[in-house]
């Protein structure tokens, strides 16, 4: 599902993506929500139906044994709301917001889902701050229950069955540059795990890939450097704090 929100203007220079979890918020959401189960764990025989490559099943099955447990909507949201931020990242989307609007489209894509995800950003004041959100979609029945839906299909083999976010990426650069009618100076990716190392695959030698430091998606990267020269374009630059990132947007604005 894809929401948004800021209107887009066809001059920005820069295109920055952010993934969510673990890199806006310094927490997995997904295991935050199991603070809501009875005794803030989840039983074994809920726990013992993951299956790699399937975990958008495993949460629904999560989310529909919470509601059979009398988890509520305000419980849900309450949770989401109290994750911290990772470090400096509230003083780069400062950064973000206070630069002219011809600077930046801001995009975020995350395999956690609508619900997780617009709570967290709308409790910290940064909801609008997005032009686009793709993400699982995720909306309450009738019952009280949070069901939740995978994004899409695609033939990836990196990634899990519901997302692979290259294919969002390439699909949104496509689109994007084709309505602007040129291409954008620089694109950007912000991320931590090993399924944002697929979309940093995408990217092009002018282009910054931002891994938190010691992550998956960094560790990913240095062995590709070190296995295959050449494959991964994109310059790597490590963060472990918001403000990494701005030093480095700094220097691409003034160009």
């Amino acid at each position: 599902m894809a929401s948004h929100s800021a209107s887009i203007s066809p001059d920005r220079r820069f295109l920055i993506f952010f993934d969510f979890d673990e890199t806006i918020v310094d927490e997995t959401s997904d295991d935050m929500v199991v603070q809501a189960a009875p005794g803030q764990h989840l039983p074994g025989w809920l726990k013992d139906t993951y299956q790699p490559g399937r975990y958008n099943e495993y949460m629904q099955r999560v989310l529909a044994y919470l509601a059979e447990q009398g988890v509520t909507e305000s419980d849900l949201r309450g949770i989401m709301e109290k994750i911290p931020a990772s470090p400096g990242m509230l003083t780069l989307f400062q950064f973000l917001r206070t630069r002219p609007a011809k600077d930046f489209e801001v995009v975020l894509l995350s395999d956690a889902n609508t619900f997780f995800i617009e709570s967290w950003l709308r409790r910290a004041g940064v909801r609008q701050l997005f032009h686009r959100i793709f993400t699982n979609p995720a909306t309450f029945n009738k019952n009280g229950r949070l069901v939740l839906r995978p994004f899409h299909s695609h033939e990836c083999q990196r990634c899990p069955d519901n997302m692979c976010k290259q294919v969002v990426v390439r699909d949104y650069v496509a689109r994007r540059t084709q309505e602007r009618g040129r291409p954008f100076q620089r694109i950007f990716y912000v991320g931590d795990g090993a399924n944002d190392f697929c979309p940093a695959l995408s990217l092009g030698p002018r282009d910054v890939a931002f891994p938190r430091r010691d992550f998956p998606m960094h560790r990913l990267i240095t062995e590709t450097h070190e296995a295959m020269p050449g494959e991964f374009k994109a310059v790597t630059v490590p963060w472990v704090s918001g403000e990494d990132v701005i030093m480095r947007l700094r220097k691409h604005v003034a160009e």
